[in-house]
């Protein structure tokens, strides 16, 4: 048994962060932060999983 946010945290990768998106905000996940853009090309979204972890989605490039 692990106290809920025990990992803090994880980065995952794909080939299209929209499509992504798309799929994972219906599903009950809690959205952090929307589809943006950073440093110039990084595309990134966040999401709270119903354990308490921040899992950060990453456009690849």
């Amino acid at each position: 048994m692990m106290a809920k946010g025990t990992y803090g945290w994880i980065m995952l990768g794909t080939k299209n962060l929209d499509v992504t998106f798309d799929r994972v905000q219906p599903s009950g996940a809690e959205v952090v932060q929307e589809p943006m853009e950073l440093y110039w090309v990084i595309v990134t979204a966040h999401f709270r999983d119903p354990a308490g972890n921040l899992v950060r989605v990453q456009e690849l490039v």
